[in-house]
């Protein structure tokens, strides 16, 4: 009687999860109001290889100019991080700190890379990006965009035949981030105070052409 209530139980908890699941309502602008650049990760928490495959999958799913679909992905997991996190630079407006900090480097990784040249893959590059991230978010996690990593140590460490053009960490972030509206001519760089990193954005008034 007792496995048989135990199980009602569960059925019912499993019933009203699923429920949950079904009405609730994520929008596009919350997701991009949590996508923010995350430079600091939990590593109580591993990043698995099929979440790195969903993140390519939505990827595959966005548009591409003239529909080259020029972009490669390497996925890069916690068991691989050391051939990448030591040859990336975070933080550039705030060197003082030498971010990340010890304990919470990024884990895992999604190396970009292209089979052509040229402005229609740059474009394609940061559709990719975005819908990445805005991906990542929705799964509960966040991630940011490295430009600044030595390529030819990644190439080699990856044995990447095509050469990397961006790399998106990913995982569960361990940092405060909050956006803060500002003026045209007041200052866009992004800065810390206390445990907190803020993210300086215009107001919309100030980017509509009147």
């Amino acid at each position: 009687m007792a496995d048989n209530y135990l199980g009602r139980k569960m059925e019912e908890y499993e019933a009203q999860k699923c429920a949950s699941v079904r009405t609730r309502k994520v929008s596009l602008m919350s997701l991009l109001a949590k996508n923010r650049s995350v430079r600091g990760y939990d590593h109580s928490f591993t990043v698995r290889y099929d979440q790195l495959v969903s993140l390519v999958e939505a990827a595959r799913l966005a548009p591409s100019a003239r529909n080259q679909q020029a972009l490669r992905f390497r996925l890069v997991t916690a068991e691989e991080a050391h051939l990448v996190a030591p040859h990336i630079r975070l933080g550039a407006a705030l060197p003082e700190l030498n971010l990340p900090f010890e304990g919470n480097e990024p884990q895992a990784f999604v190396v970009i890379c292209a089979t052509k040249e040229g402005r229609f893959v740059d474009i394609d590059l940061g559709i990719a990006a975005q819908t990445i991230l805005l991906r990542a978010v929705e799964m509960g996690l966040n991630g940011v965009c490295i430009a600044a990593f030595d390529k030819e140590e990644i190439s080699r460490g990856l044995h990447l035949a095509l050469t990397p053009q961006l790399i998106i960490a990913i995982g569960r972030s361990a940092e405060h981030i909050e956006v803060v509206d500002i003026a045209e001519g007041e200052n866009q760089t992004y800065y810390r105070q206390g445990d907190t990193h803020f993210v300086p954005k215009l107001r919309t008034e100030e980017l509509i052409i009147k």
